[in-house]
């Protein structure tokens, strides 16, 4: 076992056979979406996060009919009281556990945080994949953002429950601005299919806070906590950085232009180059600071376009326009669009023959 942080009302964190545990040693009031005692609750003497990746190449499984029994099992192994203890499960290493703290004045402002989104990011109202009946146990997929948010005053139960989506919509800023995709649509992600959120507050404190939105001082505290601990969590998970993501293929693979479909293209269209040289030629062309920019701004036109912010006759004229400056010449105006979804398939395969373009010339 090993302890890894103090909160400032006494409760330790602590890291041990794949979890991180937080005993309780007071009074706590809970909100959260844990499959185990979720939901309010006053009293619970600990919570949890566990790792429930069996390794390498193994898919996570149910050890248990039901979600809810499984994590009474891990509650169970891990000397906790599975009565009183909530918990939740990720496919992301404890390991890569990230704590960042805010404070201002009398009220301090906690997120412990783990993360994975490369494999099971989504955009809220994606496409399914399950639909539950009775209780049937659902496949437990890898990729999960998982909160614990540690308040060390008290909330009236509106202002927890807000607190929850204060942190909630502080996940989504961390992931967007990492502009990291969905990995079941074309749209930007906004979370993992399988997020769990903790929210614990002081009930033993003598200050008892009623606001915890955007205008208040404890939603500016939550904010800038889980925005800071979920990207450090990503980043320590899968390097998930702005670093990494200065790429042009991190930038439009949700669009299915990836190296692999730009080298069929130039096997359709051009010769002259082996698979690794092309690959090399991609690698120097995709990390170019202002192709990247140019992306950037060309996929962002994509995202207008389905959302309905553009017309089909603006992106693609635009389009054109974007990808001349890619190529360093000046591009006739194209056949006006036809409709949304005809106009978003020619803009994705233009800009990929301009990405071919881009590495041969």
């Amino acid at each position: 076992m090993m302890q890894i942080h103090t909160l400032p009302v006494g409760d330790r964190v602590y890291r041990y056979r794949k979890c991180v545990v937080v005993p309780f040693t007071g009074k706590r009031r809970v909100l959260s979406t844990c499959p185990l005692n979720g939901g309010y609750r006053e009293d619970l003497t600990s919570v949890f996060n566990n790792d429930g990746n069996p390794g390498a190449g193994m898919a996570c499984t149910l050890r248990a009919p039901t979600y809810e029994e499984h994590m009474a099992l891990i509650a169970e192994e891990i000397g906790l009281d599975p009565q009183t203890a909530a918990g939740m499960s990720t496919a992301a290493s404890m390991e890569n556990v990230a704590i960042c703290t805010e404070e201002f004045k009398e009220t301090v402002v906690t997120a412990v945080v783990t993360g994975g989104i490369e494999v099971n990011g989504g955009r809220v109202g994606d496409p399914a994949s399950w639909h539950e009946v009775a209780g049937k146990a659902q496949e437990v997929k890898q990729g999960t953002i998982n909160i614990m948010l540690f308040i060390n005053t008290d909330l009236s139960k509106g202002a927890l429950t807000r607190a929850v989506v204060t942190c909630t919509e502080a996940k989504t800023a961390a992931i967007q601005e990492l502009l990291a995709p969905s990995r079941y649509s074309m749209g930007l992600a906004t979370g993992s299919g399988t997020d769990g959120t903790i929210v614990v507050c002081n009930a033993d404190s003598d200050v008892c806070l009623t606001n915890a939105g955007k205008h208040s001082k404890l939603g500016e505290l939550i904010g800038k906590a889980v925005k800071a601990a979920v990207k450090e969590a990503l980043n320590k998970q899968s390097g998930l950085c702005p670093e990494r993501q200065h790429y042009v293929d991190q930038r439009v693979d949700r669009f299915g232009i990836t190296e692999q479909t730009l080298w069929e293209e130039f096997c359709r269209t051009s010769e002259g180059l082996t698979r690794a040289e092309f690959s090399e030629c991609w690698y120097q062309a995709a990390s170019r600071g202002d192709l990247v920019v140019s992306v950037s701004l060309y996929a962002h036109l994509l995202d207008q376009l389905m959302w309905g912010m553009v017309t089909p006759d603006e992106a693609k004229q635009m389009g054109a326009k974007l990808t001349g400056i890619m190529l360093g010449q000046h591009r006739e105006q194209p056949e006006p669009a036809v409709g949304a979804e005809e106009t978003l398939a020619w803009m994705i395969q233009d800009l990929k023959e301009t990405l071919v373009k881009c590495i041969t010339i």
